[in-house]
């Protein structure tokens, strides 16, 4: 969901951040079956979705959303976050999105086998409407959501948090910044260990 946060905060080893990619496709324990950079970025992955829980600014986000979205405050406010990286890019990156998207999309076809089977059936489609950099426009994040909502077991709001982000887009950024720069320095301290 929160496809590009979790690639922006990852390792850049191309399996590492591939693991930190496909994390939301993975559940259980990571054997060893898995390739070593792989498991670390799912690893990453988890660490990340952890920090979010606990987080004062994720959960500030949340509750700038209406209530009547319930939980699935938690699910726009991911896809937001990815929103706004792409948008605000070039405050936290060295090089272009398209750049970097490029080099993830390859790093996808370099390593496809080793990926796990339900992200091998969204892959094609990620690639091929560069969701990455299309994630810029709110209107794909509309379409985002739109497909979430489709893909869950009962109905869900999601279809209709574009316009209640949208009111809330300076509040929100505020805190997807503050929650950037704390999972980095979060992560890090792991690398540093």
């Amino acid at each position: 969901m929160n496809y590009l946060v979790h690639l922006y905060l990852s390792d850049p080893a191309p399996l590492c951040r591939l693991g930190n990619l496909t994390g939301d496709f993975v559940k259980g324990p990571l054997d060893a079956s898995w390739h070593p950079e792989l498991a670390r970025g799912l690893q990453q992955h988890r660490k990340v979705d952890s920090f979010a829980q606990n987080s004062p600014d994720f959960r500030h986000s949340k509750r700038r959303l209406a209530a009547r979205f319930g939980h699935y405050r938690g699910i726009l406010v991911d896809v937001y976050y990815d929103h706004l990286l792409a948008r605000n890019w070039d405050q936290f990156a060295d090089r272009p999105l398209e750049v970097f998207a490029r080099q993830v999309y390859r790093s996808i076809e370099d390593h496809r086998h080793l990926l796990p089977a339900d992200f091998r059936r969204v892959a094609p489609r990620m690639i091929e409407h560069d969701w990455l950099v299309a994630y810029r426009d709110p209107a794909a994040v509309g379409r985002a959501l739109e497909r979430l909502g489709q893909r869950l077991s009962r109905p869900a709001p999601l279809a209709s948090g574009l316009g209640e982000l949208l009111r809330n887009d300076a509040g929100l950024e505020a805190d997807c910044e503050a929650f950037i720069k704390a999972a980095r320095r979060y992560l890090q301290s792991f690398s540093r260990l």
